[in-house]
């Protein structure tokens, strides 16, 4: 995200000079000459570099997970709500225009009736994180901001896991169960076989596929009426949207944030649910 940053020009002329990278996050947030902070650090410092920024008024972007725990993540919306300071979550395919375009078609199709969502590959092997914190924020995200509610009920277990040469693996289900008896089925892991990135969205005859896995970004398909006639399923088709990558619509947004400030913490909010859920899952799991 650094690298995009320092060489996005809606981010970089806001600072005139252009974007500063620094490892030292104490002495860039005290410097005092900043627009606002990009925080591309490691989970576990989230909390606390987040913390000094809103202290220090100053607008930020956090990658995701906010936090590793529902207490710290809440303390900062606590803390953000009282200063007026906009803060961002890096979900980054919540800024993917494919799942933007999924969310304005599902408006019109009725009640979604069943959520399918996969996220993962061979690897990332992380010693800072787990395959939960690492892969899981995208995909309850992704199903949070879809099915527009919170869980009643969130279960996770494992479905596999290895030790490689390169670290230890795993692959993760885990089961939201909403109020209205709506079920969202998520997958996520560092033991598959590819990349990894779809959102399935059933609405009855119809569905929507989003998918970051090359080819169409979003697709929409009509199941028979009928299915035990003979009846054959029409063909899913393309809807278009742009292609613009995701990180570049969040750093853009972020920008726009800083010049026309706005108290909107609708992001925010989602980001400490998104950790909610998680440690919900850690519980479910045993951890």
């Amino acid at each position: 995200m650094a690298r995009l940053a320092s060489r996005a020009p809606d981010a970089a002329a806001l600072a005139g000079e252009g974007c500063v990278v620094s490892a030292d996050w104490t002495e860039l947030i005290a410097a005092g000459d900043l627009d606002g902070v990009i925080v591309a650090t490691p989970p576990a410092t989230h909390a606390d570099i987040v913390r000094a920024a809103i202290e220090a008024d100053l607008p930020t972007l956090v990658e995701k997970p906010l936090t590793t725990s529902r207490a710290d993540a809440e303390a900062l919306l606590a803390l953000a709500e009282d200063s007026g300071v906009a803060v961002m979550v890096d979900h980054t395919y919540l800024f993917h225009p494919g799942f933007r375009a999924m969310k304005r078609e599902a408006l019109v199709l009725g009640r979604l009736q069943a959520l399918r969502t996969a996220g993962g590959n061979w690897g990332p092997f992380r010693d800072d994180v787990d395959v939960l914190w690492d892969w899981g924020p995208h995909d309850v995200a992704l199903c949070l901001d879809l099915v527009g509610d919170q869980p009643v009920k969130v279960e996770a277990w494992s479905k596999d896991r290895q030790s490689t040469p390169e670290g230890a693996g795993e692959v993760i289900a885990v089961r939201l169960t909403f109020d209205d008896g709506l079920a969202a089925d998520l997958r996520v892991g560092n033991l598959m076989e590819h990349r990894t990135r779809f959102v399935a969205a059933n609405f009855g005859r119809h569905e929507l596929i989003f998918s970051d896995e090359g080819g169409d970004a979003l697709t929409r398909g009509v199941r028979p009426e009928n299915p035990r006639c003979d009846t054959e399923e029409e063909p899913a088709w393309a809807i278009p949207v742009a292609d613009t990558p995701p990180l570049t619509v969040a750093v853009q947004e972020f920008a726009e944030s800083i010049r026309h400030p706005s108290t909107d913490l609708f992001g925010l909010r989602l980001a400490v649910d998104v950790v909610s859920v998680l440690e919900q899952c850690e519980a479910a799991l045993g951890r």
